[in-house]
């Protein structure tokens, strides 16, 4: 009898932590089937409507020029889950040496949700910890990683947070390494598409995101691990980067794809299922690709504002300047290309505004005037006019010099005439 109650005892016991541990799985994608994602995708180039979601907020980012061309609650402060490791991998990527082996601690070992599968006093590079943080979404890799790199969580989540501060973040603050929810763990879709554009400039970071299926080493024997993003290899032009997923946080996805010159971050957060955040992120990136097209708005800017300098510039004047001879140049756009809609492509318009007369003293770099860019009439690009050399202001002897010099001028047209 002793023994059956015990017996049963255990079995309460297992239940009841199977149960409290699934209530933080995050990316455990075991508990729903995968969907045939080429249902979802529609192969047509026709412009379409903008899509209405499932996800609780979205965003469609342009990474040349940091355009918005979809938004949904993109300010609104959100869990955000396992994608909270694309900024733990890109602190560890510049705060670590990636062929480091690592010792797992007991802490690390017994981290709950989605596990690479690690056990206390196992030996592992840092590398192959990204791999199994990126790919399978190890939390245990997580832990281990914060605290090799950080020595504890709480000053690891450190290191995130300057981050943040770095990139100018407001509305996202990080706790822990992988994600669990946690009320003071949060970001917003546009925060989140900041963080995620930052990471994939560092080559390391892409290569890892990029990454289908790879083979680490634990204890020296290999274990295969394959991504847990669903667009990745199934979708044209999709090369990241994170799935996420918890209780708190629901279904979450950041993607990144590139097509010819059009290279975005899709981002959807709080998807109410695995097949939502798939839909609607397919969605978003046909939608994105079908309605917008890449324009070299660089290369046009420059094109107007030579033309306008051949016409214009000898109609500059400076009053009371040692110097006539005006050079001119405009700001500088950091990027080149930039997503039109394709209903408005031919409503591209650039206007010049610049004072003809100037006065001295015109230090060097002063704005003389700007040029506008609009598109439907709606401005999106403003660049300074600036004047590349000093003209200093005529003093009493260069107003003599002028004088003398008129007279000059005016005796030899009369005796040479």
């Amino acid at each position: 009898m002793n023994f059956y109650r015990i017996y049963k005892v255990l079995i309460y016991i297992f239940i009841f932590t199977f149960f409290c541990n699934y209530t933080v799985f995050a990316d455990d994608e075991e508990f729903e089937k995968s969907d045939n994602i080429s249902s979802f995708i529609n192969t047509s180039s026709d412009i379409i409507t903008e899509p209405t979601i499932n996800s609780r907020a979205a965003i469609v980012y342009d990474r040349n020029s940091g355009t918005i061309l979809f938004k949904k609650n993109e300010n609104e402060k959100r869990k955000m889950a396992s994608t909270t490791k694309i900024m733990t991998a890109i602190v560890v990527i510049e705060n670590s040496n990636l062929d480091d082996i690592v010792t797992i601690s007991s802490k690390a070992a017994g981290t709950g949700g989605s596990r690479l599968g690690l056990h206390t006093n196992d030996k592992i590079s840092v590398r192959d910890l990204v791999y199994g943080l990126m790919l399978c979404s190890g939390n245990d890799a997580a832990v281990a990683l914060a605290e090799h790199v950080g020595n504890n969580i709480l000053d690891f989540a450190d290191l995130m947070n300057k981050k943040c501060t770095e990139l100018n973040l407001s509305s996202t603050h990080f706790v822990t390494p992988h994600g669990l929810d946690n009320e003071e763990h949060y970001t917003t879709a546009y925060e989140l598409a900041i963080i995620t554009n930052y990471a994939l400039k560092n080559d390391t970071f892409r290569n890892f995101v990029s990454t289908k299926n790879y083979t680490i080493t634990i204890n020296n024997h290999p274990k295969n691990l394959s991504n847990t993003n669903e667009l990745l290899g199934s979708l044209d032009g999709v090369y990241g980067v994170k799935t996420g997923f918890t209780n708190g946080a629901n279904r979450c996805l950041v993607t990144s794809i590139k097509r010819n010159n059009l290279d975005l971050i899709c981002i959807v957060l709080g998807a109410d299922t695995k097949k939502d955040r798939t839909k609607d992120s397919i969605e978003l990136i046909e939608y994105a690709f079908n309605n917008f097209e890449s324009v070299n708005i660089k290369e046009k800017i420059q094109t107007e504002f030579d033309n306008w300098k051949l016409c214009n510039l000898s109609n500059l004047t400076i009053e009371k300047g040692t110097s006539n001879d005006l050079e001119i140049s405009l700001d500088n756009l950091s990027y080149d290309f930039l997503p039109i809609n394709s209903n408005h492509i031919n409503d591209i318009s650039i206007y010049i505004y610049c004072d003809t007369k100037l006065k001295a003293p015109l230090p060097s770099n002063s704005v003389i005037g700007y040029l506008t860019v609009s598109v439907n009439s709606k401005n999106i690009i403003t660049l300074n006019i600036k004047n590349t050399s000093t003209i200093n202001k005529k003093n009493s002897l260069d107003f003599l010099n002028d004088i003398f010099s008129s007279y000059i001028y005016h005796l030899e047209s009369i005796f040479f005439q």
